[in-house]
């Protein structure tokens, strides 16, 4: 099959979003991964019924689910690179519907890096991108509202990684 010469190609821009948190970047990592469960909202879930548990494996091929109330797991993503301390990126493998979408193809693409910005201090530099693939009226769907929710998720985390960095249990 040849392309169609007279196809365009949809591009959509990515969010970017970024903070400084008061927690020295492996503390940083550590909080955005395996503490997730402390600091993801309960009410920030794509199951059928409210969220338990928050899990991201920070290992390539590891995942992001979530467990809910009536038992089910439900897959967000999978760890596309992991470099503790420095970087994590996932597909976001959401419908523009909120639903969970296992088809690869159609994930969008998260990445956040870490990057120190003084002592005890870092830099959280966040990239939610790839939306195209879900096609144009999906994908403009879902960076309006990453786009919209990225922001208040990021100072959950931020207030949490200074929490945790604090030495507070």
């Amino acid at each position: 099959m040849t392309a169609n010469p007279k196809q365009k190609t949809i591009q959509i821009a990515p969010v970017r979003k970024s903070l400084v948190v008061e927690a020295p970047p492996e503390r940083a990592f550590e909080v955005f991964t395996r503490g997730i469960d402390r600091w993801w909202p309960k009410s920030h879930g794509i199951g059928a019924s409210p969220i338990v548990v928050s899990v991201i494996e920070p290992v390539v091929g590891g995942r992001w689910y979530t467990t809910h109330a009536d038992g089910s797991e439900v897959t967000v993503g999978h760890v596309r690179a992991c470099e503790p301390g420095k970087r994590i990126v996932f597909g976001w493998e959401i419908s523009a519907k909120w639903k969970p979408d296992a088809r690869v193809a159609l994930a969008s693409e998260v990445e956040v890096r870490f990057s120190a910005e003084g002592p005890g201090r870092t830099r959280i530099d966040l990239e939610h991108r790839d939306f195209e693939k879900m096609g144009a009226e999906d994908g403009a769907t879902m960076r309006a509202g990453v786009d919209g929710g990225w922001p208040g998720l990021l100072e959950l985390f931020a207030k949490e990684a200074a929490r945790a960095a604090g030495g507070a249990a």
